[in-house]
């Protein structure tokens, strides 16, 4: 599978790719990708929420994941080789409890077998910062 950002279709294949996943569960869905950035979305909702009616830390750590991963795909024989997350950390800065959020993962560095990733979380209808997370992902060679 090659995953041409250049093609017409490219925002159906990679939604497609994550509708039966934690990600697609949680109505999380790709709306920009560019070489070197993306753009993901997802309406916050209960099941979404912590106890406390918050979005759930879990919840954007997915997000984060999902985002710097499927960017980490763009473009690379995943015949050959798969992005595989192997570190991410993150601090939540404000909360939000309803809405929409949006993730941003911009390229830090990329490697032959890494790729690093800077992703910023924010509250869609005002732009406030939610979280902020670095991700790492390790080109694993398929055998």
């Amino acid at each position: 599978m090659f995953i041409d950002i250049e093609s017409d279709n490219w925002k159906e294949t990679i939604n497609a790719v994550i509708e039966n996943t934690a990600a697609g569960h949680h109505g999380i869905r790709v709306v920009e990708v560019e070489q070197n950035r993306i753009t993901l979305e997802m309406t916050i909702t209960e099941k979404s929420k912590q106890p406390l009616g918050m979005l759930h830390g879990g919840v954007s750590m997915l997000i984060a994941e999902t985002a710097a991963s499927l960017h980490a795909g763009i473009g690379v024989d995943l015949s050959q080789k798969v992005p595989v997350g192997i570190e991410i950390n993150g601090t939540h800065v404000s909360s939000a409890t309803s809405g929409d959020i949006k993730a941003v993962a911009t390229v830090i560095r990329r490697t032959n077998n890494l790729i690093f990733h800077q992703v910023d979380i924010y509250q869609k209808e005002d732009e406030r910062l939610l979280t902020t997370a670095r991700v790492t992902n390790y080109y694993k060679k398929i055998r």
